[in-house]
């Protein structure tokens, strides 16, 4: 594998371990050029994914940008980052399994808006902004409420200080 500080060709293999449920292998290399350490995972991939998006372009399904998204969705929420992995893990299963290659966009954004919803109700509102563009808080609201989820709810992101009681 090559080195991703002084891109030499080869390292070496100085670890491996089942991660993930042993869905995936992880391994620490080493550089013998620059010394440099990293690690990789290796998974099986069942057929190689392709998103169409809404404008019909064709893209590469990409695990790391799944990744990013629910990511950016949980951030500085208190989600340990070994059930993002068992998420992404099992969104990449449901879609390797449908038995086709071909993806539309839509079907990644559902499956991961229900992910969301039973993790962390804030996340969940926060990637329904975006996959959803949200244009005007009355868009928040309409979404809050056929969702069913109340102020009570979405109180505790994380972002501003409870004030005590009495004060506003």
């Amino acid at each position: 594998m090559k080195c991703p500080f002084c891109s030499h060709a080869e390292s070496q293999v100085k670890d491996s371990r089942p991660s993930e449920d042993g869905a995936a292998i992880r391994r620490r290399r080493s550089c013998p050029e620059c010394g440099g350490r990293f690690t990789t995972f290796e998974r099986v991939q069942l057929r190689e994914l392709v998103i169409v998006k809404r404008s019909g372009r064709r893209a590469p399904f990409d695990r790391e940008k799944l990744v990013r998204s629910i990511a950016i969705a949980l951030r500085k929420r208190p989600v340990d980052p070994e059930r993002v992995e068992r998420i992404v893990s099992g969104i990449v299963r449901q879609l390797e399994s449908r038995g086709e290659t071909d993806i539309a966009s839509h079907v990644v954004g559902e499956l991961v808006m229900k992910a969301l919803k039973a993790l962390d109700e804030v996340a969940y509102v926060r990637y329904a902004s975006v996959y959803r563009d949200f244009r005007e808080t009355s868009d928040f609201a309409r979404f809050l409420g056929e969702e069913g989820l109340g102020e009570d709810a979405l109180a505790d992101d994380g972002l501003e200080p409870e004030l005590e009681p009495g004060r506003s």
